[in-house]
């Protein structure tokens, strides 16, 4: 049997591999010739609004329904042909994390171990996971007593039990506080070591903190795929530049910078004035800073910052998934 390890040595080997998947429900078409690979090692992050088919895509990879037209698989195993295997590859938490209530931490994913037929010292397996999730406090009470930050370490922890290589994460920080958050994120970026990760979310900033690549969909199709310092540059349409002077300037000065085509003040900012700050924009290409600072000169007017605004990736988001 091929280690995680060994895959990783193989140059063709994909954890995901999707051509021409679609799915109809009916009349609706929630995918629609969707084609993508996945290498080995990383953290994808899968994009979209409500509707777009994330969920479809990421419950035909692990098997729970089938694709009405094209190819996809796993390690190398087809989801259709082969879905037995594919399970045993796969560790999958699904959107409303179906657990166990009245079953103990320990309790359930020792069951859970017993389903995949785990061979061994499988109470040592739960031991290891249940550190690894941070679980220990928790271990001894029923699920139903868990917060919601501690059933998503359960449902993770379910996922991991049987080792998968390739783990698929459907909005696994939905409705965490920010604490749990934090926590969540650092153990899926320390899973994404060692596996390949598969997740979606509405949290831009999440995916900009832990992901390394980002796939947006839109109506059942992909449009964009990236790394996600390529995507926040792809659907800039302005150039930003932030800058503040040691004195209030009037609009209509601003805009006689060459190269502005809009400027404005930021929003309310924690314990500072704004009226000092304005946000210029010019065109794709157009660097404002040169005349910026000439116009500073020419002015007589002091600067006390200065730099150029980077697009965010909730802004390309919105760009690429208007209707």
């Amino acid at each position: 049997m091929l280690t995680f390890a060994h895959h990783f040595q193989q140059p063709g080997f994909m954890s995901i591999s999707v051509t021409n998947i679609t799915k109809l429900y009916g009349t609706q078409k929630a995918l629609d010739a969707v084609s993508l690979e996945i290498k080995p090692g990383g953290i994808t992050g899968l994009l979209g609004p409500n509707g777009a088919g994330k969920s479809t895509l990421m419950k035909i990879l692990t098997c729970f329904i089938p694709p009405t037209s094209g190819d996809a698989s796993v390690c190398g195993y087809d989801v259709m042909e082969q879905s037995i295997e594919v399970r045993k590859k796969v560790g999958y938490l699904p959107e409303n994390n179906p657990l166990y209530l009245d079953l103990y931490v320990r309790e359930f994913l020792g069951f859970i171990a017993g389903t995949h037929q785990l061979k061994g010292n499988i109470a040592g397996r739960v031991a290891d996971m249940i550190e690894m999730t941070g679980l220990s406090s928790e271990q001894h009470k029923k699920i139903g007593a868990l917060s919601k930050g501690y059933r998503q370490r359960v449902g993770l922890a379910q996922a991991m039990i049987h080792d998968p290589e390739v783990l698929i994460l459907d909005e696994p920080t939905s409705g965490l506080d920010p604490n749990q958050l934090l926590e969540i994120r650092h153990l899926i970026t320390e899973v994404g070591k060692t596996k390949t990760v598969m997740m979606s979310t509405h949290i831009m900033q999440e995916v900009e903190a832990i992901c390394n690549r980002a796939i947006i969909i839109h109506n059942g199709r992909i449009v964009a795929d990236d790394s996600t310092l390529n995507l926040q540059h792809l659907a800039t349409s302005r150039v930003v530049i932030q800058v503040e002077f040691a004195t209030p300037v009037a609009q209509i000065l601003m805009m006689q910078v060459p190269g502005v085509t809009e400027a404005k003040h930021p929003g309310p900012m924690q314990g500072a004035s704004t009226s000092n700050i304005w946000l210029l924009s010019g065109a794709t290409g157009t660097d404002l800073r040169p005349a910026v600072f000439q116009f500073a000169v020419d002015h007589k007017l002091a600067v006390l910052s200065l730099h150029r605004e980077e697009q965010k990736l909730e802004e390309v988001f919105q760009e690429l998934t208007k209707k």
